[in-house]
């Protein structure tokens, strides 16, 4: 708390610009800052010093970032899914007859059936809460989504169907996607910048490749690379020519087949 013997400082020196239209990643170790940096996107917190700005403007359009956090059932509360999808609109005094509709729209995109509507969310699997989370904040047709470890607590398949979605949305809706995870395998499938956290600061921002080369870098605060850039720089051993600086299992098939 400010102005106490508790008082500490979360995140510092943070300057940070997101284009529109990215699909950006964020990663840390634990107490890192990325969660605190996330509720900073939508006023969930306010910045003690410095501003946040959404095109350039602090206050109008912060209402335009939508954030899915880890756990759904921090943001599902609501007697049905309907009604839980359907709260943002309500709570504008949206016409029934244009929720019905956004409604349907938005089921199909999460891929979810109309069936569970009058399901209490509660009743739900992992998975499909998460997308009746992701459901009620693109109804709202916010223009950043943030997702925090979107894929926890969800088995390989999935996993697959949420990452796939979150692929589908940036392309066919062109909104700017942040996404924060702590699996490397994964993240790197997905975006195409990655902002490192440590300590409240921001270490690294750059490509893939131009985060996951610093190595030694990234183990000196914690973190490591996908394991299949380990697999490579091994392999690289045997066979002297190898690019070593692979760092999905798709790319690491078209380079050794270069060799065989």
């Amino acid at each position: 708390m400010k102005g106490t013997a508790f008082e500490k400082k979360a995140l510092d020196d943070i300057n940070l610009k997101i284009k529109d239209g990215e699909i950006v990643g964020i990663i840390g170790h634990t107490g890192s800052g990325k969660s605190t940096l996330i509720q900073h996107f939508n006023g969930l917190l306010k910045p003690s010093y410095g501003n946040v700005s959404i095109d350039s403007n602090q206050t109008n359009k912060i209402n335009q970032v939508g954030i899915v956090f880890q756990q759904p059932e921090y943001q599902l509360f609501e007697d049905n899914v309907y009604n839980d999808i359907a709260y943002g609109l309500k709570k504008k005094d949206t016409p029934i007859e244009i929720i019905d509709k956004k409604i349907n729209e938005i089921m199909k995109i999460v891929g979810l059936s109309n069936d569970v509507l009058n399901k209490s969310p509660f009743e739900l699997s992992g998975g499909q809460k998460k997308r009746v989370a992701m459901a009620g904040i693109l109804i709202l047709e916010p223009k950043i989504l943030v997702l925090d470890e979107p894929a926890a607590g969800l088995d390989p398949q999935g996993r697959e169907d949420i990452y796939r979605l979150i692929q589908n949305l940036h392309k066919e809706k062109k909104i700017t996607i942040i996404l924060v995870s702590h699996s490397m395998e994964d993240i790197v499938t997905l975006v195409d910048r990655l902002i490192v956290m440590n300590d409240g600061k921001i270490e690294m921002d750059g490509t893939i490749k131009q985060v996951f080369e610093n190595l030694n870098r990234l183990e000196n605060i914690g973190l490591k690379a996908p394991q299949i850039r380990y697999f490579m720089r091994e392999l690289k051993k045997l066979i002297p020519n190898l690019n070593e600086n692979i760092f999905t299992v798709k790319e690491a098939k078209e380079e050794i087949r270069k060799f065989l």
